[in-house]
């Protein structure tokens, strides 16, 4: 039984999640992300990434999901201790009771019969999933500010040419002093004892996914990614929805090729990623043609075969001046082509922390917070925007103004300061840009930083071996 149609997220987090635990996370059993390519997993995108052991896939493929550490965090949750990989959610519930956090939202996809099963599961079990996001490389034509090279090959060759960032101190930052190449181990994938155990474990796993979304990277640049599409063409597992979480800016012959393939499917959700516009959006998300970006939205969705499209915005600093006018966007498109088939979800950057939107001068946040609670006020009453996206965009209110009092406040304020200077001044060398140019309403602030000098230069993370 899914969550009753009349009920709110409080009133299902009272119901069903409570009577287990005041922190039990359905996704810790029944949601993973992996990546293959290197041999990562996390129980959702809030969650840092932690080793996959080979020596455990050899006995079982299902440790691919079932590992030490989310066992570990299993049995926290029901013992109603908080994980501390879980702060992302803490931190939202702890704004106010009002507020709800993905917790809940990503438990409640689930029924009330496989919530309520959990304790009898208990944390140890090898437990099949039931939604599934995958990464099979980091294959990418867009390296993003937020992003890094453990993520995208195109950050990895800025890399490779230019030598790691220097001079970050704040935590997070040492993403960028690192070429990315423990991430791609397996320069051929027949080598890859990940994927290896992941087409092991999809006799089994197929008939337990509800979801199955596939990431990258950018996942129409890789091949492994096309072997698996044209494995489902003649053997579709009947109750499976697929997604794919594209940047939409591959060559189009490629994204027609999505669109056919997703006419053989009987559930198909897309997904992609912006959150500001035009120059502002090409800044921050390197690589990207918002232009283009924006018409192949709409020839996916004209010509596409979509149940659902989602449009994820990843709130940075960067992104908070022409949030709003995104938003435009995103009604536009919502008014054109169903309120309910394109969707938008807002998730507040964590790492690297230096990005993250609470250490703008309080002046400049509260002109964005006071831009978006009017944006509200006037979509008030929009039937396009439902009750999750307005609590999306409420919550994110909250959250500049409660994290930014707290922030301020901190003694490590400096240093997050001092990596803004010190990352984007090394950003705008290297990609040809121009903080100061494309954010003028930060330039006086951006300039008037002053850097901390390093005490020794920092030593690179040695990255693994690559195996051929």
């Amino acid at each position: 039984m899914p969550k009753l149609k009349t009920e709110s997220h409080s009133e299902y987090l009272h119901r069903i999640m409570k009577p287990i635990s005041n922190s039990i996370c359905a996704a810790k059993w029944y949601n993973a992300t992996i990546w293959l390519g290197s041999g990562h997993t996390a129980s959702c995108h809030h969650t840092p990434m932690h080793e996959i052991s080979i020596e455990a896939l050899r006995k079982n493929p299902k440790q691919l999901h079932n590992t030490p550490e989310k066992k570990a965090s299993r049995q926290e949750m029901l013992d109603g201790k908080r994980p501390s990989e879980c702060d992302y959610c803490w931190r939202i519930e702890d704004l106010s009771e009002e507020h709800v956090s993905d917790r809940v939202y990503k438990t409640e996809i689930y029924t009330d019969a496989e919530v309520k099963a959990l304790p009898k599961i208990g944390a140890d079990n090898n437990i099949d999933l039931k939604t599934l996001e995958i990464a099979f490389d980091r294959n990418c034509n867009f390296a993003c500010s937020y992003c890094g090279p453990s993520f995208s090959s195109k950050w990895g060759q800025d890399i490779t040419a230019n030598g790691y960032y220097q001079n970050l101190v704040s935590d997070g930052a040492t993403v960028f002093q690192q070429d990315g190449k423990w991430a791609a181990l397996y320069k051929n994938s027949a080598n890859n004892p990940y994927i290896h155990a992941f087409w092991k474990w999809w006799p089994e796993l197929r008939t337990s996914l509800q979801e199955l979304r596939i990431t990258g990277g950018e996942p129409m640049l890789s091949q492994d990614f096309w072997k698996f599409m044209e494995s489902l063409a003649n053997d579709f597992p009947e109750q499976l929805r697929l997604a794919v979480n594209s940047n939409l800016g591959a060559r189009r012959e490629l994204v027609d090729r999505l669109i056919s393939v997703s006419h053989g499917l009987k559930e198909f959700d897309f997904y992609t990623s912006c959150e500001a516009v035009g120059e502002q959006a090409e800044y921050i998300r390197d690589g990207l043609d918002y232009e283009l970006f924006c018409e192949n939205i709409e020839h996916v969705l004209r010509n596409g075969n979509i149940r659902v499209f989602n449009v994820m915005m990843t709130i940075n600093s960067l992104c908070l001046f022409s949030l709003t006018d995104f938003l435009d966007q995103v009604l536009e498109w919502k008014q054109k082509f169903g309120g309910q088939k394109l969707v938008f979800s807002t998730n507040i950057l964590s790492l690297p922390k230096f990005m993250s939107p609470t250490f703008l001068p309080s002046d400049l946040l509260h002109g964005c917070r006071e831009e978006l609670l009017r944006w509200l006020e006037k979509n008030q009453m929009n039937e396009n925007i439902s009750v999750w996206e307005h609590n999306c965009l409420n919550r994110l209110v909250e959250y500049i103004k409660k994290q930014a009092e707290l922030r301020r406040c901190a003694s490590t304020t400096r240093s997050y300061e001092h990596d803004f200077k010190s990352f984007y001044t090394q950003y705008d060398e290297r990609r040809g840009k121009s903080l100061s140019n494309t954010f003028p309403m930060l330039a006086d602030w951006y300039n008037s930083l002053e850097l901390i000098e390093p005490e020794q230069s920092p030593t690179p993370p040695t990255a693994p071996k690559t195996i051929p």
